[in-house]
C-alpha cells in the first residue's frame, strides 16, 4: 500500500521566526503568516479563530496556546478543531527542530485525520518532541 505524502497548511504565529515557515516551505506545505491575515499583537483568541477557520495547524512559541488547544479537562471548548504545533525550543534552533521533526508530525496529523477529533497537538523542545493524542 502507498501512502501519499500530506500537504499541512500551517499558520505561523507572530512570535515565531520565519525559519519556522521556511522549514515547512521546503518540505512543501502551505505557510500562512499572521501579518499577512490579520494585525500583529492580536489577542490570542483572535490568532487561534484565525487559525482554525484557514483549517490551518498554528504554530506558536507562545505558553497561552497550550491552554487554548487542551483536548481534556472542564473548560471552553470554543476551539474544537484547533491544532497546535508548540514550539518550547530556542528560536535559533526552530527550523533545524522543525525539520527533524517533519517525519512525526505528518505522521501525527494523518493519525489525527483518522480519528474523532482530529486535531493535532505536538510539543517539540530543544531535546524532546511531546505529543499529545
Amino acid at each position: 500500500m502507498t501512502v501519499t505524502p500530506s500537504v499541512l497548511r500551517v499558520f505561523i504565529d507572530q512570535c515565531v521566526p520565519d525559519s519556522a515557515g521556511k522549514a515547512f516551505k521546503e518540505c512543501g506545505h502551505e505557510v500562512i503568516y499572521l501579518r499577512e491575515k490579520i494585525a500583529t499583537n492580536s489577542p490570542d483568541p483572535l490568532v487561534a479563530a484565525v487559525a482554525e477557520a484557514n483549517n490551518a495547524i498554528l504554530v506558536s512559541l507562545d505558553a497561552d496556546f497550550k491552554k487554548i488547544a487542551r483536548r481534556h479537562g472542564v473548560g471552553k471548548r470554543e476551539f474544537r478543531k484547533l491544532s497546535l504545533i508548540k514550539l518550547s525550543c530556542r528560536e535559533s534552533r526552530c527550523f533545524e527542530r522543525i525539520a527533524e521533526a517533519m517525519t512525526l508530525i505528518i505522521h501525527e496529523w494523518n493519525l489525527a485525520q483518522q480519528s474523532q477529533d482530529r486535531r493535532l497537538f505536538i510539543d517539540i523542545m530543544d531535546g524532546v518532541i511531546r505529543t499529545y493524542r
